[in-house]
């Protein structure tokens, strides 16, 4: 069997790029990599080659007779940044040599004063003694082409700095710490191993025999791809980590949708009259409860009109509870119920939706047992006046999403669309192997897919993907980073 690991060993890895080579010629690279706004520090990064000697011509210490290039790694130096004769900041220089650095590259990097114009001056300054600007996510590509990170890994650092709430802030730390690279790697390294193992029995069958293997193999299979399903599975509670549950808010109108929307946001961002029909277009806004992100959508409220332009904002509406993870259904407990109550109810068939009993401050007319009755869905009181009931719904939503709670001890979410893809193709190779083995189909069958299931658990990973992608992933970092 040893032979046969050595020949996994072999197989190429595919993450370097044509144009990675280009790529490394030695060019350094400088930008800010922190906000362009005033503040107390702003830090310029230098990365590449030539970090330390464009260091030297720019730096300036106390006694001006330090040379940074001669300096150790992972040290900060007190001094000046100059260009030419003038003194444009007084800074900490921060030295760290290759490879123990973000890009594995020799890398300097000045914290500076944080105003605006002071920063650009340095970046200006650097440029000008032989850095080149650094593109969009360079910092961090640099990093993954050079081993530092893979491409999951790479991809977490942006989310770590979009993200909108705790969990997915937590949720994007664990992948940057390498929780997604280690469950594909898992089912990578279980695959690649019969891979070869059929390859070397077919080259080799007088000393490798596949009797009885098929059933063997069946049972790996099994195994990898509940691994991967259970990896397809979290992507749901994923993506809600990392964008925020779809809320749509329903009604008809005055039931208190835009009071809701401003008591959840904590501000007056929906105009709230005694009119009906004021909310004519779809309001959107993010809010966080109990650590989890919603999207809030306020919408026009539903009933039948004439006035073309709220015909249009009620179309809106229903168009976005199609697409809704969550509906919130509002319903004015001090008025009947009528058949624009009854469209809505329709359109909560199939659809996750909590119930809110607004308006519980006047005489209702409407019981709660009976709406629940009628909608199948949980009813909650809730006063958007007197702020009350709040709580309780912060509460349902993550009952209903997260059965109460995130666990991130063992459970690896998946919160990237790429990854979603590359595991849905994966697991699709994984039900033709199957097939294939109860079809009684030839061995060679077995390894053709299980290659493609390899392959495009390797996309993710970045060992199986092209320049333009990579190129298009990194086009939306930050600058800086």
């Amino acid at each position: 069997m040893s032979l046969i690991f050595s020949a996994a060993d072999m197989l190429p890895k595919i993450r370097l790029f044509e144009y990675q080579e280009e790529s490394m010629k030695g060019e350094t690279i400088a930008a800010i990599s922190t906000a362009v706004s005033s503040s107390g520090i702003g830090i310029v990064r230098i990365s590449g080659d030539q970090a330390f000697e464009i260091a030297d011509r720019v730096y300036r210490s106390p006694k001006g007779k330090k040379k940074l290039s001669e300096q150790q790694s992972h040290t900060v130096h007190y001094g000046y940044i100059c260009d030419g004769d003038e003194v444009l900041d007084e800074v900490l220089v921060v030295l760290m040599r290759a490879p123990r650095s973000f890009t594995a590259e020799d890398t300097v990097e000045i914290d500076c004063h944080g105003g605006v114009f002071a920063m650009q001056r340095v970046l200006e300054t650097v440029l000008k003694n032989g850095a080149e600007i650094a593109e969009p996510g360079e910092f961090t590509k640099r990093a993954f082409l050079n081993g530092r990170m893979d491409l999951s890994q790479a991809e977490a650092v942006m989310d770590v700095i979009q993200a909108k709430n705790e969990y997915a802030l937590r949720s994007s730390m664990d992948q940057l710490k390498g929780s997604v690279q280690k469950a594909i790697r898992e089912i990578r390294e279980k695959l690649i191993y019969h891979i070869a193992y059929i390859e070397s029995a077919l080259d080799d069958p007088e000393h490798i025999s596949l009797d009885g293997y098929p059933q063997e193999l069946l049972e790996v299979v099994d195994k990898e791809q509940q691994k991967v399903k259970r990896l397809l599975k979290s992507s749901s509670d994923g993506k809600m980590i990392q964008e925020g549950i779809q809320t749509v808010i329903l009604g008809k109108p005055n039931a208190g949708k835009s009071s809701l929307l401003n008591l959840l946001i904590g501000e007056n961002r929906a105009i709230v009259t005694d009119i009906a029909g004021t909310t004519r277009d779809i309001l959107e806004e993010y809010i966080t409860l109990h650590g989890i992100s919603l999207k809030i959508i306020d919408t026009a409220g539903i009933r039948e009109t004439e006035d073309v332009v709220e015909k249009i904002g009620v179309g809106k509406a229903k168009q976005m509870a199609e697409n809704a993870d969550l509906i919130l259904y509002v319903v004015d407990s001090s008025v009947p119920l009528d058949e624009n109550d009854e469209e809505i109810i329709s359109m909560l068939s199939g659809k996750k939706a909590i119930i809110l009993y607004n308006k519980t401050d006047l005489k209702p007319v409407i019981r709660m047992d009976t709406l629940e009755e009628k909608t199948g869905h949980a009813v909650i009181p809730v006063s958007a006046k007197e702020e009350t009931g709040i709580t309780e719904l912060e509460e349902k939503i993550k009952e209903m999403f997260f059965g109460g709670e995130l666990s991130f001890n063992d459970e690896v979410y998946i919160t990237n669309a790429r990854h979603k893809a590359a595991l849905e193709e994966a697991d699709k190779s994984l039900d033709l192997v199957r097939n294939s083995i109860e079809m009684g189909m030839p061995e060679d069958f077995f390894s053709i897919d299980l290659m493609n299931a390899y392959e495009n658990l390797g996309k993710i990973l970045g060992e199986s993907v092209g320049e333009d992608l990579v190129n298009e992933i990194f086009s939306k970092f930050c600058m800086g980073k």
